[in-house]
This record gives C-alpha cells, sequence and structure tokens, in this order.
C-alpha cells in the first residue's frame, strides 16, 4: 500500500472526536451500562476470554508447564465456568505448550521483536514464521511505534502484511501500544492501518511500559473496528491488554466491547483479554472466596 493509498484510507475513516470527547463518552457508559454487566454471568464469560500470559525475563519450560497444567486441568476443579481461551508465551516457549496442553485452545506467541519491536523486519517476519512452526495458533506482534510517530506509515504496514503473509492460517494480533501513541487521533489511524494490513485482532497493550490499557483506548479502537466492519463487512477482534488486573476493568472494557461492537463480539473469537492476574480475581469474585488457582 502506498503513501497515496493510505492517506486514502485514513481519508475514508476519519477521526473527529477530542482527546476529552473520548474520556466524556467513556464517562457517560460507564455510568449508564457498567452496574448491569458487574455480575457472575459477565465475569464468567470474561474469564472465558483470557490470554493466559507469561512474559517474563525468567520465565522457565517448569513455569510454562505448570500453567499449562492447570489450564487442563480447570474443567476438572471447575466443572460449571468454561475455560480460558489461550496461553500466551514468548517464542522460545511455544514448543513446551504445544507438548504439554491438552485442552483445545490456542496457543500465542509474543513475536516480532516483542515488546520493543526494534528489530530488522526480516527478523519479525523470521521469528513469527518460526513460532507457527513451533506450534502457535496465534501470533501477537507490536507495530513500529517509532516509525508510526515518525509518519512512517507505509513501512509500519509493509511490516504488518508481511508477516500476516509468513504466518499462514494462524490468527495475527496486532499491538498498538496505545500510551506510546497517546492521542485518540493517533490510536483511531493506528487501528485503521493494522485492519488494512491484514491484523484479525487489534490490541492494545504489551504491558512493558508505563500506560497501558485504558477504557479510552478500548473505545477509540471499538469504534474503529466498527467502522471497518460497516464499511467492509470484515469482523476484526479485540484486545485489551496490560493492565488489566481487576474484576472491575474487565467488566469496563466488557461494557464497551458490548455497546459500540454488539453482543456478536462478546465471544473468545472476537475479544480476548492479554492478563496473568485477572483471571484468579475473576474466579475471586465469581466464587466469592480468595481463590488463586493459575
Amino acid at each position: 500500500m502506498n503513501m497515496n493509498k493510505i492517506e486514502e484510507l485514513f481519508a475514508c475513516y476519519p477521526f473527529t472526536m477530542s482527546d476529552e470527547q473520548v474520556k466524556s463518552a467513556v464517562a457517560e457508559m460507564m455510568a449508564v451500562h457498567f452496574a448491569e454487566n458487574n455480575n457472575k454471568d459477565v465475569w464468567a464469560q470474561c474469564l472465558n476470554q483470557i490470554d493466559l500470559t507469561t512474559l517474563n525475563g525468567d520465565d522457565t519450560e517448569a513455569k510454562v508447564i505448570k500453567m499449562a497444567t492447570a489450564v487442563n486441568y480447570f474443567s476438572h476443579h471447575f466443572p460449571t465456568l468454561k475455560n480460558v481461551a489461550a496461553i500466551c508465551v514468548y517464542p522460545a516457549l511455544v514448543e513446551t505448550v504445544r507438548t504439554h496442553l491438552t485442552e483445545p485452545i490456542g496457543i500465542a506467541a509474543c513475536c516480532a521483536g516483542f515488546p520493543a519491536s526494534q528489530t530488522f523486519p526480516e527478523i519479525k517476519v523470521a521469528e513469527s514464521a518460526m513460532a507457527v512452526k513451533a506450534g502457535a495458533t496465534e501470533v501477537d506482534i507490536v507495530i513500529s511505534v517509532g516509525k508510526f510517530l515518525e509518519g512512517k506509515y507505509q513501512e509500519v504496514c509493509d511490516e504488518i502484511s508481511e508477516i500476516k503473509a509468513a504466518i499462514g492460517n494462524a490468527h495475527l494480533k496486532v499491538i498498538l501500544e496505545t500510551g506510546a501513541l497517546k492521542t485518540a487521533e493517533n490510536i483511531w489511524k493506528a487501528s485503521i492501518l493494522a485492519m488494512a494490513a491484514g491484523a484479525d485482532f487489534i490490541k492494545t497493550s504489551t504491558g512493558k511500559i508505563a500506560v497501558n490499557a485504558t477504557p479510552e483506548a478500548s473505545y477509540i479502537m471499538c469504534s474503529a473496528i466498527k467502522a471497518w466492519n460497516e464499511k467492509t463487512g470484515n469482523k476484526v477482534s479485540f484486545k485489551p491488554a496490560g493492565g488489566v488486573s481487576t474484576t472491575d476493568e474487565a467488566v469496563q472494557h466488557y461494557t464497551i466491547v458490548k455497546e459500540i461492537l454488539g453482543q456478536e463480539w462478546l465471544n473468545n473469537n472476537n475479544f480476548r483479554f492479554g492478563a496473568s492476574r485477572l483471571a484468579n480475581n475473576l474466579l475471586t469474585s465469581i466464587l466469592g472466596t480468595e481463590t488463586k488457582y493459575f
């Protein structure tokens, strides 16, 4: 996609809200709809939408095996609840998950120079393809934020498209790192660009910088998904990640997805949470007693 096409793309999907208008819209939405969604059924649904995640420098095979084992035995311990949606790890640990996971859930790998995306495009493509070969069914990548902020939209778009082509049938989740993009307009443009480049999901954050998933970022991204769907008919999925750890935070993002995108998105094919602590906090809310299963 050349720059003229990118400018045409942005002209086709204009964004007219200010940051303050977004903030006000989110506050109003929460005031009206949060309470109706703050219940056990929604908490259980949110649990089923979690990508159970560990992305630390000290991750070990033993730690990941323990996570996979907990997922494998989840239904035994909680027979009335649906399991999480996927396990998300660094590429080097994908094969460990694949070897030990027996439940039919996704295996997600954070690739392409995650979390900074500051490496060569060829390495991003190769790492993503290698993760899929190792067993990943989903690939999470970060846009080149620096290039985006410099207005090098074509380079950002080309990288996403090349990775998408390299991973075959695996789902591509494109992380915008919304805390680094800062403005509503930037988040909107990055959302449109990622979807045009072939993202199956657009995702808020890595969880590795100071500002991660916010309700305002979710509002903008879900609005972009809605606009994209109305024009193209394509249903792009959404994933708030990074800093979503409490039940209330999960319900906030759930409320935004429900109000903007509607019932069709309220499932783990179209809406995920990237989280580690959230699973236990949701279980605690659902069961009414402190639970540290994962």
